[in-house]
C-alpha cells in the first residue's frame, strides 16, 4: 500500500505543476487580450476616414482600376488564411481552417482554382502534412501583429493580383480570418478584400440628398468633398494600397484577439480539470492510506490473537 500512495502523491505532484503552468498561460493570456483590443479600436478613425475619402474617390472618377473592376473570366482567387503559431488555444486554428476548407469548395463551384496564403505555423503545418501547395507563408507574429507584417503581407497579394500573368497571377483575394466578439464568443470570418465593392450614390440637387452619413441624434451630416490632387486615377492609385493593407492589418489584429480570448479559455478549463484531478488523486490516496491502516491493524489484532492461543 505504501507505494500505492507514492505514486498518487507523484501525480498529486505533477497535477499541481501543470496547473501552475495552465494557470500562468490564462492570465498572460488575458492581459493580452486588452492590449489586442485596444489595438483593433484605435485602427477604426483611420478606417473610416480612409473607407469615406476611397469611396467618393471611386464613385467620382471614371477610371478603369484593376482593384475595383472584376475581370471578365477569373480563373485564380487567392486565400489568406490567419491562423496562430502556437497550441493550446483550444479550437481558434481548426475552425478558421474549417472556414477555409469551405471557401475554397465554393471557389470550385465558380470555376476558380484556390491559391492558399498562409499566417501561422498551425495552418502551415496542416497544408504541409496534406501535402497541399502554398504559395507563400508567414509566421512568427500571429499572436502580436505589426503593420510592418500586413503590409509585407499585402504587397505579396497585390503584386500576385496586379503584375503576374493570368495564369501565374490572382483574380480575386479572399481573407479567412477570426472575428473577435467577445472573450467567449470568436467566429471565423472571410471577406473579399479586391475586387472592392464600390457603390455609387445619386445626388439630388434639387432636395440636397445624395452622400451623407447619420448622426446619433437621426440627423445627416454631410460628408466632405475632395479635391483630387493631381487627379482622381493617381489618388486611387496611392489609396487603394493603403486601403488592402489596412484590411489584412485589421484582420490580423483581430486574430490576434481572438487567439488570445481562445487560449485564456483553454488554459481556464485545463486549469479547473487540473483541480478536479487533485482532488480526484487526493482521495484516492486517502483511501490508500486508510486501506494501509485498516490492515496494519488488522495484522496486529490477528498476531495479538495467535499469541493467545498459543498461550
Amino acid at each position: 500500500m505504501g507505494a500505492q500512495q507514492r505514486i498518487f502523491r507523484q501525480r498529486i505532484k505533477d497535477t499541481q505543476s501543470t496547473k501552475k503552468i495552465t494557470r500562468a498561460m490564462e492570465l498572460i493570456a488575458s492581459s493580452r487580450i486588452v492590449k489586442a483590443q485596444a489595438a483593433v479600436k484605435a485602427t477604426e478613425p483611420y478606417a473610416r476616414a480612409l473607407q469615406d475619402a476611397l469611396t467618393l474617390a471611386a464613385s467620382h472618377a471614371n477610371v478603369n482600376h484593376p482593384l475595383i473592376n472584376a475581370p471578365e473570366n477569373p480563373k485564380r482567387a487567392a486565400i489568406l488564411l490567419i491562423t496562430a503559431d502556437r497550441g493550446l488555444a483550444g479550437a481558434y486554428s481548426s475552425n478558421a481552417i474549417k472556414e477555409a476548407e469551405r471557401l475554397a469548395g465554393r471557389l470550385r463551384e465558380r470555376n476558380l482554382t484556390p491559391v492558399n496564403y498562409i499566417v501561422g505555423r498551425k495552418g502551415v503545418s496542416f497544408y504541409k502534412f496534406r501535402e497541399r501547395p502554398i504559395e507563400e507563408s508567414w509566421a512568427g507574429f500571429s499572436d502580436n501583429p505589426k503593420y510592418q507584417n500586413a503590409k509585407e503581407i499585402s504587397e505579396r497579394l497585390l503584386r500576385d493580383f496586379v503584375e503576374l500573368p493570368d495564369d501565374e497571377g490572382v483574380d480575386e483575394i479572399h481573407i479567412v480570418y477570426t472575428h473577435f466578439v467577445n472573450r467567449v464568443v470568436q467566429e471565423p470570418r472571410v471577406i473579399r478584400v479586391v475586387p472592392l465593392d464600390i457603390v455609387d450614390e445619386v445626388v439630388d440637387t434639387a432636395s440636397g440628398e445624395g452622400i451623407h452619413g447619420g448622426d446619433e441624434k437621426g440627423g445627416t451630416a454631410v460628408w466632405p468633398l475632395y479635391d483630387f490632387e493631381p487627379d482622381a486615377a493617381t489618388t486611387l492609385d496611392a489609396l487603394l494600397p493603403r486601403y488592402i493593407e489596412h484590411l489584412v492589418h485589421v484582420a490580423l489584429l483581430e486574430s490576434a484577439a481572438s487567439e488570445h480570448a481562445a487560449r485564456q479559455r483553454a488554459m481556464k478549463s485545463a486549469t479547473d480539470n487540473a483541480e478536479d484531478l487533485i482532488k480526484r488523486y487526493t482521495r484516492q490516496a486517502n483511501q490508500a492510506r486508510q486501506a494501509e491502516i485498516t490492515q496494519e491493524i488488522s495484522e496486529i489484532v490477528g498476531g495479538a490473537d495467535a499469541l493467545s492461543s498459543a498461550n
